[in-house]
């Protein structure tokens, strides 16, 4: 299998080590790949998906394809973690990978300078890479304490529906904590739309009205949990649940009005 396109290839020799930015979504970062040249082929010996939420490696993708889970809270940082294997255990991974004669060469090659040039790039990469969303913030704004709702009709080239913006102020900047897209075809949301911007899909077979389960959600307790996940641990911490009851109540009128206005011919 040949180096896969759009893959930034840093060193030389028999192992080389690949580079590239991956947004599924739901999930995103920086994956680090080890090619291994083979019967004169590149072959990817491990693979390093070093993503926000769910960070992993691959032993022998094209062979075993055996996926381990990184644990951020015992072994920090993802991409930390590997480049600091790469310095310490580079040559024992390949071989549990399957290419014992790819170790040795790992064993015997000065690979350092070409881990320094990665590392530079690959820290690069995890700003500039990075995908997130932008939308405006609502054509009716609700204070609630220390966020507030913004709440519109939204029409897309393929899609429409109600979206309610999640704000708050953070070092003097407005900006989207969530947003909950209910649109008809695609409902979906977003945790940290400017930040982290993990996009959630909804199964329609199960919540095939999306407006009400994102009120519902809203009104149910859930909103300081999702601040937290989205990384927004001080505003989850001000909410005060009767500020936020009253701000809700006047969401809820203005979401379901906006989708009643839109149905009608």
């Amino acid at each position: 299998m040949n180096k896969k396109v759009g893959v930034n290839i840093i060193g030389t020799g028999r192992i080389k080590f690949g580079l590239e930015y991956r947004d599924l979504l739901s999930d995103q970062g920086v994956c680090i790949n080890v090619f291994g040249e083979v019967g004169g082929e590149d072959v990817e010996l491990l693979r390093f998906d070093c993503f926000d939420n769910e960070p992993h490696y691959h032993y022998g993708p094209e062979n075993q394809n055996k996926r381990l889970m990184l644990d951020v809270t015992t072994e920090g940082d993802s991409m930390d973690w590997v480049l600091n294997k790469f310095s310490e255990r580079l040559p024992e991974m390949i071989e549990r990978a399957g290419y014992q004669e790819l170790s040795e060469d790992a064993r015997s090659m000065d690979m350092s300078g070409s881990i320094d040039e990665l590392s530079a790039a690959a820290k690069s990469l995890s700003v500039t890479g990075r995908k997130t969303v932008m939308h405006d913030r609502g054509d009716v704004v609700v204070e609630a304490g220390p966020i507030r709702f913004g709440v519109e009709y939204r029409h897309l080239s393929n899609d429409e529906g109600v979206a309610i913006h999640v704000l708050g102020d953070v070092n003097g900047e407005e900006i989207e904590l969530l947003t909950f897209d209910c649109f008809k075809r695609a409902p979906h949301y977003h945790y940290g739309p400017r930040a982290k911007n993990q996009r959630m899909y909804l199964d329609q077979t199960v919540f095939p009205d999306s407006l009400k389960w994102t009120l519902d959600l809203l009104n149910g307790g859930k909103l300081g949990p999702m601040l937290e996940k989205a990384g927004y641990l001080d505003h989850a911490s001000r909410l005060n649940p009767t500020i936020l009851l009253e701000s809700m109540e006047t969401v809820s009128q203005t979401a379901l009005k906006m989708e009643k206005e839109a149905s009608q011919p």
